[in-house]
């Protein structure tokens, strides 16, 4: 006779990209796990950590490509931790930085399941950290804002105005996609010779940086691949990337050839 398990759940927060920068709390947790209902952008070598006869259910949602909505996870979660037991939802990042975390732990606790969230490592700090990058620095930057660049209806966050009014570093995540637009709005408020960055793959070994200033990433945007997630860091901090200046001296050189 198989023994039903108590349902429970778990949001573990998996970190920026790589498989081991995931806290050790949230790797136990993932290797307690009866069932995983994982994000995209999880390293795969992750999911190697658990167990082959442990179900594996991709839940994944890009742009344009959503595999399921919000409410069919919301559904999936619920009905995975009545059938199995306890369910490790794996999240990319942060569970509470832009993770919809309160939405699936409202829907999850109202069938009476327990919810127990495991933060992780953010990437809004880790992969601009992985490039030498800082969010501040003293006499430099005392703040950073960390934002989405567009609403659900397309239009540009007010966030996006406020920052770009203000000192502080601004970090912009789901945002490539418009990054020329950005750059443009940011310009408005911040000179054009404001240092700019754009990571694609953070933490991962294809990782990759370009470094620029609002004037200079436009003529750079064909050198980036927009279809990738990304994120775009804009303050003087990024002047602190290692080939920054090398980058603008280039770039001053060529413009004059």
């Amino acid at each position: 006779m198989k023994t039903v398990k108590e349902p429970i759940v778990t949001l573990v927060g998996a970190g920026p990209g790589s498989s081991d920068l995931i806290t050790v709390r949230g790797l136990k947790a993932l290797k307690a796990a009866d069932v995983v209902l994982y994000d995209a952008l999880i390293d795969e070598d992750l999911l190697l950590q658990i167990d082959d006869s442990i179900p594996k259910i991709y839940v994944g949602k890009r742009c344009s490509k959503h595999s399921f909505t919000q409410d069919d996870i919301n559904m999936l979660i619920v009905e995975n931790a009545f059938k199995f037991g306890h369910v490790v939802r794996l999240k990319g990042g942060d569970p509470f930085v832009f993770g919809r975390a309160h939405e699936e732990i409202d829907y999850v606790e109202s069938f009476g399941i327990p919810v127990t969230v495991v933060p992780g490592v953010s990437s809004a700090i880790a992969v601009p950290s992985s490039q030498g990058i800082p969010m501040t620095r003293r006499g430099v930057s005392s703040s950073f804002w960390v934002m989405t660049a567009t609403k659900r209806d397309g239009s540009f966050s007010e966030d996006l105005k406020h920052a770009s009014q203000s000192s502080a570093t601004m970090v912009i995540l789901m945002g490539v996609r418009k990054l020329k637009e950005i750059s443009s709005e940011v310009n408005k408020y911040r000179g054009y010779l404001t240092p700019m960055a754009v990571i694609q793959n953070g933490t991962m070994q294809n990782e990759s940086c370009k470094v620029g200033t609002l004037g200079s990433i436009n003529s750079d945007v064909l050198d980036i691949d927009l279809s990738k997630p990304g994120i775009i860091v804009i303050g003087d901090v990024v002047a602190e990337h290692p080939s920054f200046f090398e980058e603008e001296v280039q770039r001053v050189l060529h413009s004059g050839m």
